[in-house]
């Protein structure tokens, strides 16, 4: 599914809906609104994306780089080099993309947001190194993509501190429903793109590891839930994280010593690239935000939520999540725009109502869809990005579905 339908489709959906509302309900103000929401997403791409993601960029492309000269990311790709190599069977063996990628998928497991994206970003440029047709999207990425935009994240802190600001009795009540419902995302969304791709899964090393992961979590959920109390968890995440994330500089420095690199000078050289991937990004960004800034200040998101509403009710489905719908439609859109719709619920019907503690699980079950392909596919010059799209909407979909499940069992209806 290409940008270009997409991005057409948006508008068109858009100025059809705001014409329906001047027509019809005498709306004056909706295409100020529209205009005004142009002009904000268009500034939010660039100053409160682009700009703060120089600095981050050129900081771990730095580093990264040390880590490359360190041997760091070849080790890291011959130790999960037998799972990827099943799931990404076009990629060599003990490429340097499975160790970038590896690196992406941690440092968004321990939520290092800033980590995170510069080594996504690195693992796409490495994997565009091999793809043989330069605009368009390679199976490898799109598996990539999709795993990436399921967002499976271990602490939800930033849910968790948002939460504790509001007033809620148990802030961190949500941590295992993410966890289950962002886990469901990332399964649903390889098993889809596997299934697509004709990759086969029934196979000893890649059950051993989904085996090994599904314990590790399920251990460390048991873990938090059974033996630290709420301030214990979010104490705990916060240590781990910083911990982790500076033991991988320490330890990229130190291999690199001992392999007699000029440390200075690698980080200089790998820092170099950080200005340039944020300035080739920032027309792709800015483009895809304002499509979506347009959709969502139509009031077409709001309509969306009656109509399930509507459905739901006509069929006998209990709606009492609906409510909460918007932070999951959001969601794959924008992931302010969707914090914004999980505060905003929390505030209208509590931090502790059923309805809050669904939008924090909402929030918690994906990552932003169309926002990672923006970026990830912009900062590589990629147009055409097949199934991309859809099949990381079919984890975002899973994540929703999860979620509503999840939430109904451990917070009632």
């Amino acid at each position: 599914m290409a940008l270009n339908y997409l991005w057409i489709a948006f508008f068109i959906i858009a100025f059809i809906v705001a014409l329906i509302r001047l027509i019809f309900f005498g709306d004056t103000e909706i295409f100020k609104l529209i205009i005004d929401g142009t002009f904000d997403s268009a500034k939010v791409g660039v100053v409160d994306i682009a700009l703060p993601l120089i600095g981050i960029m050129t900081l771990w492309l730095g580093f990264m780089n040390i880590g490359e000269k360190a041997g760091a990311i070849n080790f890291l790709s011959r130790i999960i080099g037998p799972f990827f190599n099943r799931i990404f069977p076009d990629v060599p063996k003990n490429h340097p993309a499975t160790g970038h990628m590896v690196m992406n998928f941690s440092a968004n497991l321990l939520g290092l947001d800033n980590a995170a994206t510069p080594f996504g970003l690195k693992a796409m440029q490495s994997l565009q190194d091999i793809n043989p047709k330069k605009e368009e999207a390679s199976n490898a990425q799109i598996m990539f993509l999709v795993l990436h935009t399921s967002g499976l994240t271990l602490i939800p802190l930033s849910i968790i501190a948002q939460r504790a600001i509001l007033g809620a009795k148990d802030p961190s009540d949500i941590f295992i429903p993410c966890i289950i419902a962002t886990y469901v995302a990332t399964v649903v969304g390889m098993v889809a793109v596997a299934i697509k791709q004709r990759i086969n899964l029934f196979n000893s090393v890649v059950i051993a590891w989904l085996g090994g992961i599904t314990l590790f979590l399920a251990g460390t959920i048991y873990y938090f839930s059974a033996f630290l109390t709420k301030d214990e968890i979010e104490t705990v995440s916060k240590v781990a994280s910083n911990i982790t994330l500076f033991t991988i500089i320490v330890a990229f420095i130190t291999g690199a010593l001992i392999k007699r690199v000029n440390v200075y000078d690698a980080f200089i050289e790998g820092a170099k690239g950080g200005f340039q991937v944020c300035v080739t990004i920032i027309p792709y960004l800015v483009g895809m935000l304002v499509a979506i800034g347009v959709l969502r200040n139509s009031g077409v998101l709001g309509y969306i939520v009656d109509g399930f509403n509507w459905c739901f009710t006509q069929v006998g489905i209990d709606t009492g999540f609906t409510p909460a719908l918007p932070t999951a439609l959001m969601k794959p859109l924008s992931g302010s725009g969707a914090k914004a719709m999980m505060i905003d619920t929390m505030k209208t019907y509590g931090p502790d109502s059923f309805i809050g503690r669904l939008s924090c699980v909402f929030n918690g079950s994906a990552d932003t869809t169309f926002y990672i392909v923006a970026l990830y596919f912009g900062s590589v010059g990629i147009k055409k990005t097949r199934y991309a799209i859809p099949y990381g909407l079919i984890a975002d979909l899973a994540g929703i579905i999860a979620a509503i499940f999840v939430s109904y069992l451990f917070f009632g209806g």
